[in-house]
């Protein structure tokens, strides 16, 4: 398992961890996805032979935030 921390930007509320948590922990490998609004980042844990990071980063930025 591979484990990440991802910035991202413009997360406020309770919808946005629910979109993002739901986008990323949808991808096949993905195993635990936590968002921390408050510090503006999302940890990921996924098997990097099943998924990559750009298609993490690809399903974030397709909910509407940025990835830094």
């Amino acid at each position: 398992m591979t484990n990440e921390t991802i910035q991202v930007q413009g997360m406020s509320c309770d919808h946005c961890v629910k979109a993002v948590e739901g986008a990323v922990g949808g991808l096949d490998g993905v195993d635990t996805v936590n968002v921390h609004l408050q510090e503006g980042n999302v940890d990921v844990s996924f098997d990097n032979e099943k998924v990559k990071m750009d298609e993490i980063t690809e399903a974030i930025e397709d909910q509407g935030y940025d990835v830094v």
